[in-house]
């Protein structure tokens, strides 16, 4: 009398749980597009793949540094040019004072760049998300310290801020300074010094009084000038950062997706393939444990 053998048995159940895990690891692939979603599955494509996205990540993070940087140097810039601004309309309260004036007229100019003062000293005690912009690495507290008379009015500015930069890296390999140095910060309080010469001078009436301002702001005017060009070209090269930052990204999530992703034609068909075989090892497996001893009398 011959019977089926536990071997014949453990056999058929080996290759119904091997089908069964093929399929359900194609079906995972067919459900999230991904080839690998353990170190099992191809441990040397694995590897690869974790290296890649540790490199991805340090673009990523370039490209953070690169945004933050940019915005303060977008911020700083907006600020120059406000000083700037004040800077021409100085100048041309100078030149209206050293002319012919009555009372009335030089003092209601030197209200005007009373208020070109007090502009100036707002915009260069510019907070942005927190921290001072135009005072070094001292960032906390206001860097221009200012010194009011009896009536409130401001009588001299002293830059209180440091001489260093904050560098923010865009690569393994390079960094940028967004913020102002600290020559053009000091200048800053030079030229609303200028501006406070000017007021006290239209306040006095003295047309060549008057006069002794413009050298100085002259002098402050260039110094802005010149601080408006270099943020001009720390933009510029923070843009190209991150255009560099966008290619390098497109590229290592290309060499990703190559490495881990699943071709989505071929591996639908090979789950169907695996579908059909393990329906068909279900029967198969069903009409051998039907076997029954009578069977085996013929």
């Amino acid at each position: 009398m011959r019977v089926a053998s536990n071997t014949v048995s453990d056999t058929i159940v080996r290759q119904i749980d091997r089908l069964s895990s093929q399929q359900a690891s194609l079906q995972a692939q067919v459900s999230t597009g991904q080839r690998i979603t353990n170190p099992e599955d191809d441990p040397a494509a694995m590897a690869s793949a974790l290296d890649v996205e540790s490199q991805l990540h340090e673009v990523q993070q370039y490209g953070q540094n690169a945004t933050q940087a940019l915005t303060l140097a977008q911020t700083s810039y907006t600020g120059l040019q406000g000083l700037k601004s004040i800077s021409d309309r100085a100048g041309q309260l100078a030149t209206l004072g050293t002319g012919t004036l009555g009372a009335s007229a030089m003092s209601a100019y030197g209200t005007e760049t009373n208020q070109l003062i007090e502009q100036a000293v707002q915009t260069a005690n510019t907070n942005f998300s927190g921290s001072y912009i135009y005072g070094g690495t001292a960032v906390a507290t206001p860097p221009f310290s200012v010194k009011r008379d009896a009536n409130g009015q401001i009588t001299g500015v002293a830059y209180v801020g440091d001489q260093s930069q904050a560098a923010i890296p865009l690569s393994n390999s390079t960094s940028i300074t967004p913020s102002t140095d600290g020559a053009t910060n000091s200048g800053m309080a030079d030229f609303i010094n200028n501006l406070v010469a000017l007021r006290d001078a239209l306040n006095s009436g003295n047309t060549s009084t008057v006069s002794n301002t413009q050298s100085g702001l002259s002098s402050s005017e260039d110094m802005i000038v010149s601080a408006i060009g270099t943020n001009g070209g720390v933009q510029t090269r923070i843009q190209a950062a991150q255009t560099l930052q966008k290619s390098a990204t497109t590229n290592l999530q290309s060499v990703l997706s190559s490495k881990v992703d699943a071709d989505l034609p071929s591996t639908v068909v090979k789950l169907s393939q695996a579908q059909t075989a393990y329906q068909a090892a279900l029967q198969s497996a069903v009409n051998v444990m039907q076997l029954s001893i009578l069977n085996y009398l013929k």
